[in-house]
């Protein structure tokens, strides 16, 4: 069954500033956010295979909304992450039943590849609180220059019987990286870690 959205919100940022320092090529990440209802909210439940089955396909629309956002083809996204944040009347549980199982493969097929682990969060929270997306490289989680993170709100969610489901996507890691570790020109991307 497909999840039963009330909302998208999708969220560009762009850095051209940091440190006091211009960067050469600005750094942008985007987001994008379904306000979805909890068909479990109040209560538990031992199956969650509908919540899966959801995350499959949020993970194709809401990774399509974020590539669109950045301008760019999928294949040239650099890193990604996922989060959930959960209302009031549902478990954390609900939230790791939409990200785990099922979200990430059609988000490596829309990105060409994506062999490392995607860094995820969930968060039970109140309508208008933040949540953290974190990131890595999408190849290689030894990549020190990707590991960010993005901040995401939407005013009037998570209702106590909704959960807002996020991905974030950017083209570049951090500005100025300057933490050592193996940089991305060295990546092979078979492993999941280098």
């Amino acid at each position: 069954m497909s999840p039963r959205i009330r909302k998208i919100v999708t969220i560009l940022e762009e850095t051209l500033i940091e440190e006091g320092r211009a960067v050469a090529k600005p750094t942008r990440r985007a987001a994008a956010l379904a306000v979805i209802e909890n068909p479990f909210a109040g209560s538990y439940v031992e199956d969650l295979g509908e919540l899966f089955d959801a995350g499959e396909e949020l993970g194709a629309l809401l990774g399509a909304r974020a590539a669109a956002a950045l301008g760019i083809d999928p294949t040239e996204v650099e890193s990604f992450g996922k989060a959930t944040a959960i209302g009031a009347d549902g478990g954390l549980e609900h939230g790791a039943a939409l990200m785990h199982p099922k979200l990430g493969a059609p988000l490596r097929a829309l990105l060409g590849k994506g062999a490392a682990l995607i860094p995820s969060s969930k968060k039970r929270v109140g309508p208008g609180a933040t949540f953290d997306i974190p990131l890595g490289h999408k190849d290689a989680a030894r990549v020190r220059s990707h590991f960010d993170g993005m901040e995401v709100r939407i005013a009037d969610a998570p209702r106590a019987d909704e959960i807002v489901v996020a991905v974030a996507l950017t083209d570049s890691g951090r500005p100025h990286p300057r933490v050592g570790g193996l940089k991305k020109e060295d990546v092979k991307g078979e492993d999941g870690l280098r």
